[in-house]
């Protein structure tokens, strides 16, 4: 997936890939949500291999946006406003290195942004512990399996689904109700 003229794109891992990509989707400005692995060893690894920690890589969201109507900055608040950015290889029960908090940086300008609201993050005392995040240049990004792309959307009464992804898309549409996309008309 690439970002088309005017577009940007934004690589971001925060635990499991279906709950970023439900969020993400929802915030107006965003072009289009892709689930996938990024920042290991493997070419082209599977979700099993990736599961079985071996391959080095993050479960992400490629995001692209329209910078026009949303500021990576802002991006990067709803990132951190809906995922637990002080917990190493871990969110919740979902614990391993593919669990990771990261932003892969597609530009200087996006990783002097991602440092300056790590500091925001970290200076508003939003958590208690300390702001664990890797920040890291651009990695090749590999597309989940398809079953993965739009998996809340399309197992909304699964177990998974109800008890940790909906609660994080309620929390963003109550912080961020300015910025949720409205149904087309």
């Amino acid at each position: 997936m690439i970002a088309q003229a005017g577009h940007e794109a934004a690589t971001l891992g925060g635990g499991c890939f279906w709950c970023l990509e439900a969020v993400f989707k929802d915030l107006r400005g965003v072009v289009s949500v892709m689930s996938g692995y990024a920042g290991g060893h493997v070419d082209n690894p599977t979700y099993e291999a990736v599961c079985g920690k071996q391959t080095g890589h993050a479960e992400v969201v490629r995001v692209v946006f329209d910078p026009a109507e949303l500021a990576y900055a802002d991006l990067l608040r709803v990132f951190f406003t809906i995922h637990d950015p002080t917990t190493r290889d871990r969110q919740g029960a979902d614990v391993g290195p593919q669990y990771r908090s990261v932003i892969f940086t597609h530009s200087p300008e996006q990783a002097a942004t991602a440092r300056a609201v790590v500091a925001e993050v970290e200076q508003a005392g939003l958590y208690d512990g300390k702001v664990v995040t890797e920040l890291l240049d651009e990695a090749p990004f590999w597309p989940a399996e398809a079953e993965h792309h739009d998996y809340f959307a399309r197992n909304p009464w699964s177990g998974y689904c109800r008890a940790v992804v909906a609660p994080k898309v309620v929390k963003f549409r109550k912080v961020f109700a300015d910025r949720v996309k409205r149904p087309a008309a």
